[in-house]
């Protein structure tokens, strides 16, 4: 019988230890018979099941240009391979290729045997797809959202959190604010299900850590705006869990706004680090500065609040010897005015910066609460920025004027 884990639950230390010749499978959505799966790749002892990618793909009710996927799920792949493990498989809906030769298993899935998550087909032409992908399972915060909703896309990622956070320590932390934010403002926000890969530069000195790549990384999230932008959508704020993800995403709201010019489209530095949540970090936190950096009192305190199932307590190994100078220092919000990305294999010898034993579930619901309060007020700001802008261009402000926009 086949043992099918899911590998993002692991520690790093647990997936780094993994046989190389266990299948490891990416799946695009949820659904397949898993029965099937391990059939088709010879009943192996174990599967280590991925998260699966939640849209882009046709049939998921938000799909980009195939080889825009395709590269970012070869990336994915390929990243899995040059730490040795061998037998790495997208799992697609039949018909969708990708171009990934024999890293593809294609099997049945919902999508391609005529219905969606919304009970509706499948199909990818105007009146046949939902607006946006919805939650899952659908709640009522996940009914279909208008034109008038901002969208929230929370992009998290699988990575290493140091001996005792799982890998996807910055998935659940991004996912618990987008649908926390979008719960506390329904009439506002929508937020999309939570994606669960982003890019990581450092990724080599951590087996198992995925990297999508910057390039298709920025591809794939313009793409996705330029489809919901095709669909009446004018507001977007890309939320990110992972700071790696931050610098690419500012790239994405930059094309998007040249490219698109009456929406606003906006992100932000991680979460819980501006005007109204650092504030509330600072005076409540254990650990001096040098102890959030990642895997450390912050990121800790919220998964033993969120999934306590999932910490390792008792493996936490503190590293708060960051090498740190005046303008250039580890912490939660990163400090100076130097922008560098050192080597990791300089500052930690575990993949944790910081105390993580230090960390309390009340601080983590409490660091939630503010995280998510915070990206509230940066919903209605994007609101107002947009509503102020459309009500300068209609009144033909400047250049909107001359008839040449």
């Amino acid at each position: 019988m086949t043992e099918i884990f899911p590998y993002d639950e692991l520690t790093w230390p647990e997936v780094a230890a993994l046989p190389r010749d266990t299948p490891l499978v990416i799946p695009l959505g949820e659904g397949y018979d898993l029965v099937k799966v391990a059939e088709a790749l010879g009943q192996p002892t174990r599967i280590g099941l991925l998260p699966p990618i939640p849209y882009g793909w046709r049939g998921s009710g938000l799909a980009v240009p195939e080889p825009v996927l395709g590269q970012l799920v070869a990336n994915l792949l390929d990243s899995l391979r040059d730490d040795g493990f061998s037998r790495t498989y997208a799992l697609t809906p039949q018909g969708i290729d990708l171009n990934l030769g024999p890293q593809r298993l294609a099997l049945p899935h919902p999508t391609t045997e005529g219905r969606d998550r919304w009970g509706a087909g499948s199909g990818e032409q105007p009146g046949h797809y939902p607006p946006v992908p919805p939650l899952h399972p659908i709640t009522p915060a996940s009914s279909p959202p208008s034109p008038a909703h901002l969208l929230i896309l929370p992009i998290g990622h699988t990575e290493q959190h140091g001996y005792h956070l799982p890998m996807n320590t910055d998935t659940l932390i991004i996912e618990a604010i987008g649908e926390g934010t979008a719960v506390a403002i329904p009439d506002l926000a929508f937020c999309l299900p939570v994606f669960p890969y982003g890019v990581s530069t450092h990724r080599p000195s951590f087996a198992g850590t995925l990297n999508c790549g910057g390039r298709a990384f920025e591809d794939f999230w313009l793409a996705v705006v330029d489809v919901l932008v095709g669909r009446g959508f004018d507001r977007f704020y890309l939320i990110s869990g992972h700071g790696g993800n931050c610098s690419f995403l500012v790239n994405v709201v930059k094309y998007a706004g040249e490219r698109h010019r009456r929406i606003f489209c906006a992100t932000a530095w991680l979460h819980t680090s501006g005007h109204l949540a650092a504030p509330v970090v600072q005076a409540s936190r254990h650990s001096a500065r040098g102890g959030m950096g990642h895997a450390g009192e912050l990121e800790t305190a919220m998964i033993l609040h969120l999934r306590p199932d999932l910490v390792h307590m008792e493996r936490v190994v503190d590293e708060t010897d960051f090498v740190c100078t005046p303008n250039y220092y580890m912490d939660w919000i990163e400090g100076g005015d130097l922008i560098a990305n050192p080597p990791w294999d300089d500052d930690t010898k575990t993949g944790a910066y910081g105390a993580g034993s230090l960390a309390t579930p009340e601080n983590g619901k409490l660091w939630l609460e503010t995280g998510i309060a915070e990206k509230v007020a940066h919903v209605r700001e994007i609101h107002e920025q947009h509503g102020r802008r459309e009500e300068r261009r209609n009144a033909g402000y400047g250049l909107w004027g001359g008839g040449s926009r």
